[in-house]
């Protein structure tokens, strides 16, 4: 037990060593509060909704946190990422369900608070009843590719 303890602690040790030159880099103390958070559109998902890019940019690899505010009846047809998304539901309900093609009656309602992760290349979708915030956190580079590709309004 204690050798294994020792070698845990070593080994730990050591990874703490080993980060990238690029995180440390760029590694800082950020603090922001929602009034500071920029809106803006978003051209890789259907009208209406808006983003707020808090870390990033997401189109490079590195740790990506970025907010999503949807109006009311908003949906998003089913889509997938090429890396893990990690989904916290700021405010109002995001309903969310996987699959190829969007259908209400197959999601779940998250509530403000909810979480969820979704691994790369999952086919999900998602819609709203009332205007939902969601913040989306992970490592970039971000993009979204819809199932059917006349679903992109970047295509329109």
């Amino acid at each position: 037990m204690k050798n294994t303890l020792i070698a845990l602690s070593v080994a730990v040790a050591v990874a703490c060593l080993v980060v990238p030159a690029s995180w440390a880099e760029s590694a800082h103390h950020m603090m922001v509060t929602p009034d500071e958070l920029k809106w803006v559109d978003v051209p890789s998902v259907p009208p209406g909704a808006k983003v707020a890019v808090i870390e990033g940019p997401l189109n490079e690899a590195v740790p990506i946190t970025f907010r999503l505010k949807f109006p009311a009846d908003y949906k998003l047809p089913a889509h997938w990422h090429p890396g893990i998304e990690h989904v916290t539901v700021i405010s109002g309900t995001f309903n969310m369900g996987t699959g190829d093609k969007l259908d209400p009656s197959k999601t779940k309602p998250l509530s403000a608070g909810s979480v969820a992760i979704m691994q790369p290349k999952t086919n999900h979708f998602a819609w709203t009843k009332e205007e939902t915030i969601i913040q989306v956190h992970g490592f970039g580079p971000w993009a979204i590719n819809y199932v059917n590709p006349a679903d992109d309004p970047r295509k329109k």
